[in-house]
């Protein structure tokens, strides 16, 4: 079986290449910091020593996935914590295919490029709906496309790479059409901490043995490097999935999952709101620069990804590699979410130099 080598690293190696300086707006990478309870945890850690150095509980440290799920309001055996967000929709995609009623997997375009590549491995076929032109999906579109053959619905809320929030009467209906149709719904919330609308609702919010919410710690806490993600699964579909973490992993790793132990118990909400607040600055700097070169542009409600079209300049992977070169700023070819959006491009305002980004696109476009 072929599997394509994800276009990011494409990118990033061609403006990590490049003669000149450049903007990274490509990778998810948070440059804010995180909370001091990350270091302080991985401090006490190193002077634990002895058993605390061997393998972890395959499915998590216990006291981790007590906390995870005394915060979801979930029974702690429903809780599989895994490497990254990346293995958690692993695995859930996994059970979908495995229950055996389907073969088919219902995602969004524009898409997470990863959820796609990931039913190829898991040897599925794929069914694409198109969002609204703001990212917003109608659940009336993912019902005409589903049928015996869904095995899955995928969808990620807030969103990447469109920054749209389904809201609670959309989740509702995701979660009914799963039911319908005996599928899985994967609800991919890794960005719930980053909603502007105050319109996000968990899939958790509903009963239902029909859906598998994922999530990780990478983007709330700015720890991409410590691979700390979770999935909550329903009873009856959990005991397979920890098999499979097993099998795959056979655990994750100890001192992220004490570190991320330690700073969810004293982080405190004020951390969450202050990068929000930077967020919501940055999204109206650098939309405000966008006006300025005469682009389309989709306004996040969540995550912090904004997405531009520039006139008679596709998202190609040629135009951003001349973006590179000529402009200094990396973004990410809208081909490589999909085709909806293939004349798009997309950056990640993850990155203290975003209003220095904004004014090179804008003296770039002017001049051409």
């Amino acid at each position: 079986m072929d599997y394509d080598t994800p276009l990011f690293f494409h990118v990033m190696s061609y403006a990590t290449d490049a003669d000149r300086d450049v903007i990274d707006m490509v990778s998810g990478n948070p440059d804010w910091g995180s909370p001091p309870g990350i270091a302080e945890g991985l401090h006490e850690y190193a002077d634990l020593g002895g058993e605390d150095f061997q393998y972890p509980p395959s499915e998590g440290l216990v006291e981790l996935r007590e906390e995870i799920a005394a915060r979801r309001d979930v029974d702690v055996s429903q809780v599989v914590v895994t490497a990254g967000g990346g293995e958690a929709n692993y695995l859930a995609m996994a059970r979908a295919m495995e229950r055996e009623a389907g073969d088919e997997f219902i995602l969004t375009d524009p898409v997470y490029p990863y959820y796609p590549g990931k039913t190829t491995m898991l040897d599925a076929k794929q069914r694409f709906v198109a969002t609204a032109e703001d990212g917003t999906l109608d659940p009336d579109d993912v019902r005409e496309a589903a049928s015996e053959d869904t095995a899955g619905i995928v969808v990620n809320s807030p969103n990447n790479p469109t920054g749209a929030v389904y809201d609670e009467e959309s989740m509702r209906e995701l979660v009914e059409i799963a039911e319908e149709y005996d599928a899985l719904l994967v609800s991919d919330e890794v960005y719930d901490h980053f909603d502007f609308s105050g319109k996000f609702t968990s899939a958790l919010t509903f009963d239902s043995d029909h859906r598998v919410v994922t999530n990780s710690f990478s983007k709330s806490l700015a720890i991409t490097g410590f691979r700390v993600g979770y999935a909550i699964f329903p009873p009856d579909l959990v005991d397979v999935a920890k098999t499979r973490h097993m099998l795959t992993n056979v655990a994750g790793s100890r001192p992220s999952q004490y570190a991320v132990l330690h700073a969810l118990r004293e982080t405190t909400r004020e951390y969450y709101e202050e990068n929000r607040r930077l967020l919501e600055s940055r999204i109206e700097t650098f939309t405000d620069a966008l006006d300025a070169a005469g682009a389309d542009y989709t306004t996040p409600d969540g995550a912090f990804y904004v997405m531009a079209r520039f006139p008679d300049f596709p998202g190609t992977l040629s135009n951003v590699e001349k973006l590179i070169d000529e402009a200094g700023v990396a973004g990410m070819p809208g081909e490589a979410f999909g085709s909806s959006r293939d004349d798009w491009v997309r950056f990640a305002l993850v990155t203290p130099r975003a209003e220095e980004a904004a004014e090179r696109l804008a003296d770039y476009f002017s001049d051409r």
